[in-house]
């Protein structure tokens, strides 16, 4: 199925990116060969570059059990929609709340994109979507800061989207296309060479870097990425498809048995794509660590738990999720907690604990364990 037209917007955002990468593709260049010399690993940067195109994926995470504003989750207007929406028209995310005209995510699309989405007539709906580059088949995705599931896109989405080495609020300069990929390459290989990241990375010297990236059973069989603040992120221009752009979606275990896994079940079966599931991650509550993201997780964690949690059930996504659904349909009920949207800010964070802390969650809430 061919891919949708872009938009004049759309297409110059690219062709910025794009030309801003060339520019910068001599000079990376140079690093990247630097950095493959240093490593002992005998590659060539042509060849790695090959293979970032070849296997690496686009993710999507997102919370599917997340309230919108007309009421429904996020699963059910995946469902009943068939396409993925930005922040810009859902008017929820789950990073910053500033995708709207004159907001943070605005400007920083202003200055990335050569203020491609900032012309006249542009409308909201043609912003991109944001997610990140797999590389090495993580399990909980590109992203999972940003979400307990995701959707795996089919390689041609590739090509229209634009990359930058870490999010873009932090305004990164390393920029590049999949065919100009260099200067984001650079940017990561020198990210490994010093005190190692958190793109499923850690510890991860350059050398065993490319050879797990180059050699696919390595890559196949990696573990939980577990990447917070630091990744390839993506945006993906023209119109996010489930039919035609969506190769699989991957589901935390603890939506096992529940209304948003039929949910999820219906709408792969109706597009024609599989239901996969990943280990998750579930914690005791009593093991929150009070210092990672400060000291109002651990009281917000237990109330969750003894408010909402099933015989048995540690802290996990869908006891997460529960949580912020009630914080959004029953204000009331939090309102000793202050405002509505630090309540929801302090269960992201709590989420972010459970993505660094959290072991694999068989035995989580749901009908059955996790396949292994």
């Amino acid at each position: 199925m061919p891919g949708p037209t872009l938009t004049a917007a759309q297409s110059a955002a690219l062709r910025h990116v794009r030309g801003a990468a060339r520019r910068d593709r001599p000079a990376a260049l140079a690093v990247i060969a630097a950095h493959l010399a240093g490593s002992g690993a005998a590659y060539r940067p042509a060849e790695v570059i090959a293979a970032v195109a070849a296997h690496g994926r686009l993710t999507l995470n997102f919370h599917p059990d997340r309230v919108l504003a007309d009421g429904r989750t996020v699963a059910e207007a995946l469902d009943r929609d068939g396409v993925y929406r930005s922040q810009f028209e859902t008017g929820i995310s789950n990073g910053g709340l500033t995708a709207f005209p004159g907001g943070d995510r605005d400007r920083w699309e202003q200055r990335l994109f050569g203020g491609a989405y900032q012309r006249v007539g542009v409308p909201l709906a043609a912003r991109p979507k944001y997610g990140g580059l797999n590389l090495l088949d993580h399990p909980d995705g590109a992203c999972p800061r940003f979400g307990s599931c995701h959707l795996r896109l089919r390689p041609d989405v590739l090509a229209r989207a634009t990359f930058s080495f870490g999010d873009t609020h932090t305004q990164p300069t390393e920029l590049g296309t999949i065919d100009v990929f260099e200067p984001v390459l650079a940017a990561l290989l020198t990210a490994t060479a010093g005190t190692g990241i958190s793109l499923g990375l850690s510890g991860m010297d350059t050398g065993t870097l490319l050879r797990t990236l180059l050699r696919r059973r390595e890559r196949a069989s990696a573990a939980a990425g577990r990447a917070l603040d630091d990744y390839i992120e993506a945006q993906i221009h023209g119109e996010l498809s489930l039919a035609r752009d969506v190769e699989a979606v991957v589901v935390d275990p603890s939506f096992r048995g529940t209304p948003v896994a039929r949910t999820l079940a219906a709408l792969a079966d109706r597009h024609g794509f599989p239901l996969l599931w990943h280990a998750g991650f579930a914690l005791p509550v009593d093991a929150i660590d009070p210092e990672f993201r400060g000291p109002a997780i651990p009281p917000l964690a237990a109330r969750v738990h003894a408010e909402f949690a099933r015989p048995g059930q540690a802290v996990d996504a869908e006891l997460i999720g529960r949580a912020a659904a009630s914080v959004v349909r029953e204000p009331a009920r939090w309102a000793d907690r202050g405002p509505t949207a630090l309540t929801l800010q302090h269960l992201k964070q709590l989420w972010h604990v459970l993505v660094w802390f959290g072991a694999p969650a068989t035995g989580s809430s749901g009908t059955g364990p996790p396949p292994a």
